[in-house]
């Protein structure tokens, strides 16, 4: 589903690499040092992330990465730097390059009825280097699916009309030269009250995730730790650099937070509720109580909450697990709620 965003990625950076976690092993990210032949003497061959340096590495399928080759990238992701002792070579290479990674859950389908540590099946270690994380859920809705429809339709359409698939379009030059010029002339930094806000919004969400955890008694699936506080400041820093600008404003960094909690704090709170643990009992109560909504509501159709409920709980299922049920489904966007949520109208 992303691959070709990553792919686009690619085509409008100044510098780029592309590669896949499937075939990606620690030293072809990192460096290698090879035997020459000839000369039977070492020498360095650089890898994806240092190829990259100054660009960004795009990683597809980063979920099916081992565990040691993605630990391999901590110290690139965090120190911008890859750190080699190999047959009498020591030496440090930059690694100035950001990660663009897209991963699937374990079970190939974002699940709600699991939370999201289940879901995002990857060491805390490696999701804390990410600036951003997004959860991008495949909802059933008609009308977006029509419109995902139709494009894929034009795309295929109009491809035996591309005369040359390695001629970038003008406006593909054109973002990679924007991009080149922020970059080259553009370095702002936090204005003094924008590092205060900074401050004061970072203390805050702290407190919130450690007030979370202990009622939840688990621990957040995305830590907010430092390094979420070095990510908020370049995207501040980025934000500016984008509209030109030497100053990192109050509005930057507002603008920030807010990309910020729409991105990596609901992925923490995505799924279902930590409160409750759900057993498999109760994970089967609730699907069984999706089916049966189903075949009471048909697409399209329009219920008064309280009577489907009812009506439900007369066939023996437990009200709480209908209400659950009705929550999921209205977070993949199957029902939707009306009139205040005393009605619900059955969407896909």
């Amino acid at each position: 589903m992303w691959s070709p965003f990553l792919k686009f990625v690619e085509k409008t950076a100044p510098i780029a690499v592309y590669t896949s976690g499937k075939g990606s092993s620690a030293a072809g990210l990192t460096a290698s040092v090879i035997r020459d032949s000839s000369t039977r003497e070492f020498y360095l061959e650089g890898g994806a992330m240092v190829l990259a340096d100054g660009g960004v590495v795009c990683i597809d399928e980063f979920d099916k990465m081992r565990p040691e080759d993605r630990v391999a990238i901590h110290e690139a992701m965090e120190q911008q730097t890859i750190s080699i002792a190999k047959a009498g070579i020591t030496t440090v290479l930059n690694s100035r390059t950001s990660v663009l990674a897209a991963a699937n859950p374990p079970s190939g389908r974002y699940d709600d009825l699991k939370t999201a540590q289940d879901n995002i099946d990857l060491q805390t270690t490696i999701l804390s280097r990410f600036d951003l994380i997004f959860i991008v859920k495949d909802i059933r809705k008609y009308s977006q699916d029509k419109e995902i429809a139709s494009h894929i339709i034009r795309v295929h359409a109009s491809a035996d009309k591309v005369t040359d698939e390695n001629t970038d379009s003008k406006e593909d030059n054109w973002l990679k030269r924007y991009i080149q010029y922020c970059r080259s002339r553009c370095h702002p930094r936090l204005t003094e009250a924008a590092a205060m806000k900074l401050q004061q919004q970072y203390v805050k969400i702290r407190e919130d995730m450690k007030r979370r955890a202990h009622e939840t008694g688990e621990a957040a699936p995305i830590p907010i730790t430092v390094r979420q506080l070095e990510a908020i400041v370049r995207l501040s820093e980025s934000l500016a650099k984008m509209r030109l600008s030497h100053d990192a404003t109050e509005d930057d960094v507002g603008k920030a937070f807010k990309l910020f909690d729409t991105s990596t704090m609901d992925a923490a709170r995505s799924g279902i509720n930590q409160q409750i643990n759900i057993t498999s009992e109760m994970a089967n109560e609730i699907k069984q109580a999706e089916t049966q909504i189903k075949r009471r509501m048909g697409i399209g159709a329009r219920l008064s909450e309280r009577r489907l409920i009812e009506d439900l709980a007369r066939m023996g299922m437990n009200d709480s697990m209908v209400r659950r049920a009705l929550l999921i489904m209205h977070q993949r966007g199957e029902v939707e709620y009306q009139r205040e949520r005393r009605s619900i109208v059955r969407k896909a």
